[in-house]
């Protein structure tokens, strides 16, 4: 084997959707994040090399001035991204929670959850890809602060910005990591671990280094295989590079940082590569205007994918699927492309998305007058610069910023959190359901037992409760919504209900329906009057689907059924 095909990359997910897209906390410093190494190891087997969460929450809340549930959902994001848990264990999780019946039996819950103590300092310190830099924006040009900065072009054309939107860029997130690799590893360090490194050089464990694959993998056969990064590190030709000592069992900070610069390559299962080398997909699409023949009308969105590529057993996220520039149609999917893929949803107007697999993780960015109606995410649904769309999913965390006038009907184990930017943000609960749902929500980890919808979380300075930018969903105004598609399954109701009062709503709006077809039915009509009475219902119901843009809703399910299964 050559040393010269040993190629590392930074991880998407943890930049994409571990790292909240909001300034860090002033105090979240590499200065203070260091010291937390220390700390920790000095709260002995509570500290490290696992991190309990009594431990973290003491240093957060009384040494860092944080919010108790910031500390948690900067914790519990951690643990999402970071551990290993099955299914069924996230769900049990759930469950146990949801089974709390006071916050002092959620905080003793919570004490029992630990992560590794070196991955979190890792994840607490990549939240400053998000810091606002006077010096940087000067650099770049740019004004300062950033208010909203584009996303990498999605339309292949390759225009991008030098501080475009991170969530997406993994460009900028190779960047963070080439420009601060010092500090990084030097987080990694720990007090007590010696070793035969030259003078002024610091000592890497081989524990840090495997710490380290939290952010960064590779490959040593172009890619057709993953390996973690502790493991090339130790390859006979590569240790003379990575300043290994098998004596000492420790590698060389100074030699070790070269290997990573210099090895660090592009994210090839990142969006730029999907964008540049990803396969095209054809999915149906029905909805277009077939009587308005301009390029607006007639223009197909663009969907490509990358899951050809993807190593098996390494699908989770590194399968990408792109949607952008859907207008005026239908998509409705459940496939297995789909499934466990991470999806980035952009640009789509006007249109109605049925993604009903499992799904990894989801972004959702600059669309207008759209509903969206997601199967089970594992992980992050984050909304960004939105305005009108309606969300429709069970996830495990959602972010929403930038967005307005957004519905969000949610069923999540965790706050939805609530960033800068937004305003008109409406909370409701998950009410629909489909055939194969709870085989879905089973595979996903995710348990309809404890369903905090309502229950937000509001980061940022901007926020004050006097003027809240978000609202639960009226009762009056509320509906269930029903899949308009025939999916295998024995899922017949809403998992998990609905709360009382929205139930009582339906129930009660059923009963006024009721009662006026017994009205038709007993007001004795003759054979002539009930045709032309059914003619004027129906004529004023035509009228109404006009008024309200429904008609172009029904008008668009004319994809066969088959499309919702196809591979």
């Amino acid at each position: 084997m050559s040393e010269h095909s040993v190629c590392l990359w930074v991880k998407a997910e943890p930049f994409s959707y571990g790292a909240f897209p909001i300034a860090p906390h002033p105090r979240l410093t590499f200065s203070n994040i260091k010291k937390i190494v220390i700390y920790a190891k000095n709260k002995g087997s509570l500290g490290f090399p696992r991190l309990n969460y009594s431990v973290w929450r003491h240093i957060a809340c009384n040494k860092l001035h944080l919010t108790e549930d910031l500390a948690w959902m900067y914790f519990s994001t951690c643990h999402m991204f970071s551990e290993d848990l099955s299914a069924m264990e996230r769900i049990e999780r759930d469950q146990e929670m949801a089974a709390c019946s006071s916050q002092s039996e959620q905080d003793k819950l919570r004490s029992s959850v630990s992560v590794s103590t070196l991955k979190f300092v890792l994840y607490l310190y990549i939240q400053q890809i998000y810091k606002v830099s006077l010096k940087a924006s000067l650099v770049s040009g740019e004004e300062w602060p950033t208010v909203r900065s584009s996303s990498p072009d999605l339309d292949g054309t390759g225009r991008t910005t030098p501080r475009g939107n991170k969530t997406l860029d993994d460009h900028s997130h190779m960047v963070f990591v080439q420009n601060h690799i010092h500090e990084i590893l030097e987080l990694l360090v720990e007090p007590d671990v010696l070793g035969s490194v030259a003078p002024g050089d610091l000592a890497i464990s081989l524990t840090a280094l495997e710490a380290l694959g939290f952010l960064i993998t590779g490959s040593v056969d172009k890619c057709k295989s993953l390996l973690p990064i502790q493991d090339i590190a130790l390859l006979q030709t590569v240790q003379h590079q990575t300043g290994y000592s098998k004596m000492t069992r420790v590698f060389s900070l100074r030699l070790l940082q070269n290997w990573i610069k210099d090895s660090l390559m592009p994210n090839p299962f990142g969006i730029s590569s999907c964008i540049g080398s990803g396969r095209r997909l054809s999915w149906p699409m029905a909805g277009e205007d077939k009587d308005n023949k301009s390029d607006q009308a007639t223009k197909r969105g663009k969907i490509a994918t990358n899951a050809h590529a993807v190593p098996k057993g390494h699908v989770k996220g590194s399968k990408i699927i792109i949607m952008s520039q859907v207008s005026k149609q239908t998509i409705s999917r459940s496939s297995g492309t789909l499934e466990n893929s991470s999806v980035k949803i952009h640009r789509c107007h006007y249109s109605y998305l049925y993604l009903l697999s499992p799904l990894r993780s989801v972004t959702i960015e600059k669309c207008r007058n759209s509903s969206i109606i997601l199967g089970p995410v594992e992980t992050t649904v984050y909304l960004s610069h939105c305005e009108k769309v309606t969300l429709i999913a069970p996830c495990r965390f959602l972010m929403i910023s930038g967005s307005t006038m957004c519905n969000l009907h949610l069923m999540t184990p965790s706050r939805p959190m609530i960033l800068g930017g937004n305003d008109t943000i409406l909370l409701a609960p998950y009410h629909t359901h489909y055939g194969n749902l709870q085989d879905q929500l089973t595979t996903a980890g995710i348990s309809a037992d404890h369903n905090q919808w309502n229950q937000p979380l509001c980061v940022g300075p901007e926020h004050r409760d006097e003027t809240p930018v978000w609202e639960l969903l009226p009762v009056q105004e509320f509906f269930t919504f029903n899949i308009p598609f025939q999916m295998e399954g024995s899922t017949t109701e809403i998992p998990g209900g609905l709360p009382t009062k929205y139930q009582k709503a339906v129930t009660q709006r059923q009963k006024m329906i009721d009662s006026w077809q017994k009205t038709v039915k007993e007001a004795g009509l003759t054979r002539e009057q009930r045709k032309e009475f059914q003619a004027l219902v129906e004529t004023r119901f035509h009228v109404w689907l006009a008024e309200t843009g429904y008609k172009r809703e029904l008008d668009s399910l004319v994809a066969p059924l088959q499309s919702v299964t196809k591979k």
